[in-house]
């Protein structure tokens, strides 16, 4: 998005001069080998669910969700830089059709990422909810037709959110339902780990009968948002700061991590799915059963 994710370059040359902070530049070869990773470890994140029948549950379709977000965080970098060689070796027209069309291409798939990641989140947070309050009902509340039902909402409305941002890029209110989608997502997710905490007070003994997998889910939960918001947050200021105080020196300064911040956000997505790994001991043999393909199964 043009407006949105514009890099140091386009920062006003007044304020880009009153700072003492040059751009940190790091090497795009470094940005698309982590992106490559991100792909490939997400990609091994879905093969193992889908072919593994006995991780074919609604949590783990819900992470699938998620892993699905990364990897297209990881694919806009690759595609972007793909687009970027193209035009310096001279197969593409600078601000040609097809390249303008790419790029919002490109910038909605990245929208995509942040937005898929944000519901995802929301939706594992509430699954947990569930699995440790109403456990009784769990499985008449999220059963797999519900799930494919919300997940399928969750995507047609960010396809159609990206598509919108990217065509109003232009526009502050665009910016703003950009950016206020992150603490939203904290708000909400926050709420419900209130609740949660209020209730586990209450009912501690009932809680202490849980299945082990139920709390542990919920530990995984923080981990992933943890990390989520460690990746993504700077990247969120630094939108903030380049539409409402572009010519600010400090903001200018703080600008200059522009690319810093990119490489936060494409490691989310190599996060992530080791994070699986180690909370997972069922994800974990799904993976092994996954890369190492006959082999792993012949010596099991």
């Amino acid at each position: 998005m043009k407006h949105i994710i514009n890099p140091y370059e386009n920062i006003n040359n007044s304020a880009r001069n009153n700072s003492d902070c040059p751009p940190v530049v790091l090497p795009e070869e470094i940005f698309f080998a982590i992106s490559i990773i991100g792909v490939l470890e997400n990609l091994i994140v879905l093969l193992a669910v889908i072919k593994n029948e006995n991780l074919q549950s609604p949590m783990y379709f819900f992470i699938c969700s998620l892993a699905i977000s990364d990897m297209l965080g990881s694919l806009y970098k690759i595609l972007e830089n793909i687009l970027i060689m193209f035009r310096n070796m001279g197969y593409l027209r600078p601000r040609g059709n097809f390249e303008t069309t790419a790029d919002d291409i490109i910038d909605s798939m990245f929208i995509l990422s942040l937005l898929g990641s944000i519901f995802s989140l929301s939706v594992i947070a509430a699954d947990r909810y569930i699995a440790i309050f109403h456990a009784l009902k769990y499985h008449s509340i999220v059963t797999m037709r519900h799930t494919v039902v919300i997940l399928t909402i969750i995507w047609i409305f960010c396809t159609g959110s990206g598509i919108t941002m990217v065509v109003f890029s232009h526009h502050i209110p665009t910016v703003l339902t950009f950016t206020s989608l992150f603490p939203l997502m904290l708000v909400f997710i926050l709420c419900l780990y209130v609740h949660m905490f209020l209730l586990a007070r209450s009912h501690a003994r009932k809680i202490s009968t849980l299945p082990r997998a139920n709390m542990k889910g919920a530990i995984t939960l923080t981990i992933l948002l943890g990390v989520f918001i460690f990746c993504w947050a700077p990247f969120v200021l630094h939108v903030l700061l380049m539409t409402f105080c572009p010519n600010n020196p400090y903001c200018a300064c703080y600008m200059s991590l522009f690319q810093v911040n990119g490489m936060l956000i494409m490691c989310n997505a190599v996060i992530d799915p080791f994070i699986y790994a180690f909370r997972s001991p069922e994800l974990r043999d799904a993976f092994k059963k996954t890369i190492f393909c006959n082999r792993y199964q012949r010596n099991y």
